[in-house]
């Protein structure tokens, strides 16, 4: 799979699916109903699940099944419903590992500066997608994305997932997302994290999920090139991320919302 592939849609691409692999067939119930959803409406789709999460407050918080087992579960997901597939990687021995797995290699935001893990991860070949550092200006994000293309991979995604607030809480500044177009990358909105309020005292990620249809609507409206959204079917007891989550039953109804702002705007 190629940038191109995703983008040769008149449509947003979307990047959705659990925040971590908790299981195979929780996996592939949430992979077949967005695939019947994203064929219907026309969507690029990748299926998204992190099969494993480095970065937790708590050292009891769950990180996932096994590194091996969450892999082989995302390449039969890729294999079964005929979509590439997206997960988080956090240190440069990872890119090899899980990228005979998957199709798109993610560099989490806190991680985007760390040059050995983006050169690891442009020597496999496989698209690269950096989320933006909360810490960062927009424009800070083409020399992330110059290390992956200067280590000899001009498949890059840059992804906005809000700027922090305070100490509790993100902001999406939508000027950034044209400006990080001009990189001439493709820009992913992260609708989902981008609605985390961090640095709970209880040591758990809070969220605003009552926002996602707000947040995704904006970066549609600004012209976005893809959407990220975690969605669970019962977000209430997600391992991980589940304040901020979308519930799988609401997505179809705004993606046809979604759709028709693209249309518009187009």
């Amino acid at each position: 799979m190629t940038i191109q592939d995703l983008k040769n849609s008149e449509n947003f691409f979307l990047l959705a699916g659990p925040c971590v692999i908790e299981g195979e067939d929780m996996a592939m119930r949430i992979a077949e109903r967005v695939v019947k959803m994203t064929d219907r409406l026309n969507i690029p789709y990748v299926f998204k699940g992190s099969y494993r999460k480095a970065n937790r407050s708590r050292l009891d918080s769950f990180t996932g099944i096994g590194d091996e087992k969450a892999l082989k579960i995302l390449k039969k997901v890729r294999d079964s419903f005929g979509v590439p597939v997206v997960t988080d990687i956090h240190a440069p021995e990872e890119a090899f590992m899980a990228a005979e797995y998957v199709d798109v290699l993610q560099i989490p935001a806190f991680l985007c500066r760390q040059t050995d893990l983006l050169v690891a991860a442009a020597k496999t070949g496989k698209i690269v997608n950096i989320k933006k550092g909360q810490f960062l200006s927009p424009g800070a994000m083409r020399f992330a994305a110059d290390k992956v293309v200067e280590a000899g991979n001009n498949q890059v995604m840059l992804t906005e997932r809000g700027t922090t607030f305070g100490y509790q809480d993100l902001l999406v500044d939508y000027r950034g997302i044209p400006e990080m177009q001009t990189f001439g990358h493709p820009v992913v909105l992260d609708v989902t994290h981008s609605l985390q309020q961090p640095n709970q005292t209880s040591g758990v990620t809070g969220g605003m999920p009552a926002l996602i249809e707000t947040v995704a609507k904006a970066g549609v409206a600004v012209g976005v090139d893809g959407l990220f959204m975690e969605t669970h079917e019962d977000p209430s007891v997600a391992k991980s991320d589940g304040a901020n989550m979308l519930k799988l039953d609401l997505l179809e109804g705004l993606l046809e919302k979604l759709v028709r702002i693209r249309q518009a705007i187009k």
